[in-house]
């Protein structure tokens, strides 16, 4: 593993978003050989997902987005929509500190689980979330795109 770096997570604002478009283009980017579509997250409009969403950008200490999390809080489960990590600051547990702060994010708002979706096709994807606890709960085919989904249970404080 790469050295950690210095980092700070902070809700993205209008701003960002051609930052965070291309944060994500670049995270996808070495999936592109291998779908027969683009993921859902590159093709997303950032503008209305800063909007709708809890986005979050994770920049390096010199203040460039090195990474990306958007988060959308339902009744029963906190949806992480995506995770992207520039591929230049892979390997540094930027990711993980992502998945952490989700996670952490669905306790402070008493919900009892993460949910994802991710494409068969991404099978570090599916080894990653296996690793850190989540469980697969269907899969299922959308828009020609082969979908994974999971569900990691939490405990949450009463």
């Amino acid at each position: 593993m790469r050295s950690a770096m210095a980092t700070h997570l902070r809700p993205a604002a209008a701003p960002d978003v051609p930052e965070i478009a291309a944060c994500v283009q670049r995270a996808y980017a070495k999936y592109a050989g291998r779908l027969p579509r683009p993921p859902r997250p590159v093709l997303a409009d950032y503008a209305a997902v800063v909007k709708s969403s809890q986005t979050w950008v994770l920049e390096d200490d010199a203040g460039q987005c090195v990474g990306v999390l958007v988060l959308v809080a339902h009744a029963d489960h906190l949806l992480l929509d995506n995770v992207a990590v520039d591929p230049a600051h892979q390997g540094r547990g930027l990711g993980r500190l992502l998945l952490d702060f989700a996670e952490s994010e669905a306790r402070r708002l008493s919900l009892p689980a993460v949910c994802l979706e991710t494409n068969a096709l991404m099978t570090e994807n599916l080894a990653l979330y296996t690793a850190r606890g989540y469980v697969e709960t269907a899969r299922r085919e959308l828009d020609g795109r082969h979908i994974v989904y999971m569900r990691k249970a939490l405990a949450v404080a009463q």
